[in-house]
């Protein structure tokens, strides 16, 4: 850090320096930077209140330009001129519309979960839970049903088959080894393909405190804001958002109202605002948002905060412990599990023999019907052989 300082200063160099913008209470900002889960420290460049007010800075914007090396009694690098915004000219970026005044649509534009014969969880998803561009889906599981290889096999599925979006994987109050697990499954997987999409796997491990979880969440989702806000398509899967309101929970000031369980009431307001931020935006761009949330945990707040976000969603998939405990994977109950308005995301002739399975299913119990439903797709390499294999 001194050696690049001293280095500059001796040759009088131009240095370029980008980051994303986390603007502080006091109206000045720090650029930081996604390798280091958005923490404060001393690579951070400092951006002045003048220049945030210029160029009409948000939090999670991506700025970049020229910077210089800290003067004597400064402790960080300080951005001389704004260059770019979001990719983008500066003072073009003053005019976007902000999130919040864009239309929310429902989701039209189906996301493709399906892209090999192997990839049964996904296969699965793309009939009976499609996930659109703007869905808000939670994935409601007991402990150990398998809910974190779910949203690997999302990610992976999003690597495979759509380069064009953004990808957050944001991992809240996770072991640090889940961490580097799923650090090493999607660098493995964008291994396999010619192009990746841009992927940011931001983490927040239990042991750090509350404040610091609910920070990268805050970045998090208004680095995704401003992304749509370019008329881009950003999918942030969250595991999970009931470790998210527990750490809202811890840091709220007390408003007296505290709900069964020990949840404060205005606690939850924060986390709904991160799930409710998922939309399909008729102006273009998109923001999906796949959370899981945790139940039968044995505790009394996990149980508040889930009834709380159920029904907040328009996609929903629950976990059963009785499939699990047989060791039977994906385990969907699938007659539970369903994603609202499907008819906008899947076709007719499809839509038609989905209801028609769906009507089968529903008169069998949770196990049987995903071993009879795996039974029938394991022997195809397609869905659309298992649709065709359903119609005869």
């Amino acid at each position: 850090f001194k050696l690049l300082a001293a280095e500059i200063t001796m040759h009088n160099a131009e240095v370029y320096g980008e980051g994303v913008l986390e603007v502080l209470p006091d109206g000045y900002g720090f650029l930081r930077h996604p390798d280091y889960n958005y923490l404060p420290g001393p690579d951070d460049i400092y951006i002045s209140p003048s220049q945030i007010k210029r160029f009409d800075l948000h939090t999670g914007d991506v700025v970049g330009g020229i910077i210089r090396p800290p003067k004597e009694g400064e402790r960080f690098f300080a951005l001389l001129r704004v260059d770019e915004v979001n990719g983008a000219d500066p003072d073009a970026a003053k005019h976007k519309i902000l999130f919040d005044n864009l239309t929310p649509l429902y989701p039209m534009e189906k996301f493709s979960l399906e892209h090999d014969p192997e990839g049964i969880t996904t296969r699965i998803m793309d009939l009976f839970t499609p996930i659109g561009k703007g869905q808000r889906g939670l994935i409601t599981s007991p402990p150990k049903a398998g809910k974190t290889i779910i949203l690997q096999n999302i990610a992976k599925s999003m690597i495979h088959n759509h380069p064009e979006i953004l990808l957050i994987i944001l991992l809240i109050d996770e072991r640090p080894e889940e961490v580097t697990d799923m650090k090493r499954f999607v660098e493995a997987e964008c291994k396999k393909v010619e192009k990746a999409p841009e992927i940011e796997i931001i983490s927040s491990t239990f042991d750090e405190v509350a404040e610091r979880h609910a920070q990268v969440a805050e970045v998090v989702i208004e680095r995704a804001k401003r992304q749509v806000e370019h008329k881009r398509d950003v999918v942030i899967l969250l595991d999970s958002i009931t470790r998210l309101a527990r750490a809202y929970n811890n840091i709220a000031p007390h408003s007296g109202r505290i709900l069964t369980g020990g949840v404060d009431s205005s606690a939850l307001s924060k986390p709904k605002r991160f799930f409710g931020a998922a939309r399909n935006i008729e102006e273009g761009g998109s923001l999906t948002i796949i959370a899981t949330a945790l139940i039968e945990t044995g505790s009394k707040m996990d149980e508040v905060i889930f009834e709380e976000f159920k029904g907040t969603g328009n996609m929903e998939i629950v976990l059963d412990r009785r499939l699990s405990d047989r060791r039977i994977f994906p385990a969907m109950d699938i007659n539970r599990s369903g994603t609202r308005k499907e008819e906008l995301l899947l076709d007719k002739s499809v839509l038609m023999r989905i209801w028609l399975l769906r009507k089968i299913l529903s008169e069998l119990n949770a196990v049987d019907a995903m071993e009879f439903l795996l039974k029938k797709i394991i022997s195809t390499k397609t869905n659309e052989d298992f649709l065709m294999t359903m119609s005869e």
